[in-house]
């Protein structure tokens, strides 16, 4: 089981490090090795899964209810999330019910507004607040979202009930860490980092080639995209939901677990990709 765990503003306790699914479920040829990566990684103690209705137009949903069929949902954390489109009382609980069926489950543990759209973000908060009341929902949060528009979902009636924003965050994208960051540790919500290893955009380049994270890596007898994983949940208060469409990254991935950064460590990080000293706009990519 997992060694690093983050306590959500709910009082619930999960791993800090979880599973994407980002652009898994879109290959039939990939299937049986996506469901066993999947698997092995809740057997490993990754119990936090993260999916979407856009990811693949369901099909990572489907995905992930294959893989986790027969197993006790009380031991698994699913989330997934709404399109922006569907953010509203026309069709929110219409969306969230597809993505129930496509999982396999009557209830989702966190539902995320997957990025802000046209739809009146109080008319939002209402619908999520009314799936909760409901029953099939346990808790729900954003992604996304940049300071600014916090603000504004908690200054709502009911916005405080935000548990999660989810939003890229990696050691060569720290942004968020000037402001987003610090007033969300200040207003109790959680952080889930996705794309934790940089997996897409040019904010990867030279990441896994730097001489100083090599070092590191070699100094904890593991790999860059461990030293990633362990930098990224340091501080007990960030969730990372790495993907993999493989058991034997999945593994590496939940090793990380393992691996203990020090303060020279961070000292050397810091150095080579230096905390922000001003506001930025929120990566996406």
């Amino acid at each position: 089981m997992m060694k690093h765990k983050v306590t959500l503003a709910d009082g619930r306790t999960v791993p800090a490090l979880g599973l994407g699914t980002w652009r898994l479920g879109d290959r039939r040829d990939r299937r049986g090795m996506e469901i066993e990566a999947l698997r092995r990684g809740i057997d490993a103690g990754m119990t936090v899964i993260d999916t979407a209705e856009l990811y693949g137009n369901g099909r990572s949903e489907l995905l992930v209810g294959e893989a986790v069929r027969g197993m006790d949902h009380s031991g698994l954390y699913l989330i997934s999330k709404v399109l922006p489109e569907n953010a509203g009382r026309k069709r929110m609980e219409r969306s969230l019910d597809g993505s129930l069926s496509r999982l396999g489950t009557d209830y989702l543990d966190l539902y995320l507004y997957h990025w802000r759209g046209s739809i009146p973000l109080r008319e939002t908060v209402e619908c999520l607040e009314d799936l909760k009341k409901k029953g099939k929902i346990r808790a729900w949060g954003v992604s996304n979202f940049d300071i600014d528009e916090m603000e504004e979902l908690f200054a709502l009636p009911g916005g405080d009930s935000c548990l999660v924003n989810q939003v890229l965050y990696h050691i060569g994208s720290r942004g968020i860490e000037f402001s987003l960051k610090p007033w969300m540790e200040e207003h109790h919500v959680t952080l889930m980092a996705y794309c934790p290893l940089a997996q897409a955009g040019k904010l990867r380049r030279g990441l896994y080639e730097n001489p100083v994270l090599n070092a590191v890596a070699a100094k904890h007898e593991c790999d860059v995209s461990q030293v990633l994983l362990a930098w990224s949940i340091r501080g007990g208060k960030t969730i990372a939901i790495p993907g993999s469409s493989s058991a034997e990254h999945t593994l590496m991935n939940a090793a990380a677990d393992r691996v203990e950064l020090d303060a020279e460590d961070y000292a050397a990080i810091d150095r080579v990709y230096p905390k922000p000293d001003r506001k930025t706009w929120l990566d996406m990519e």
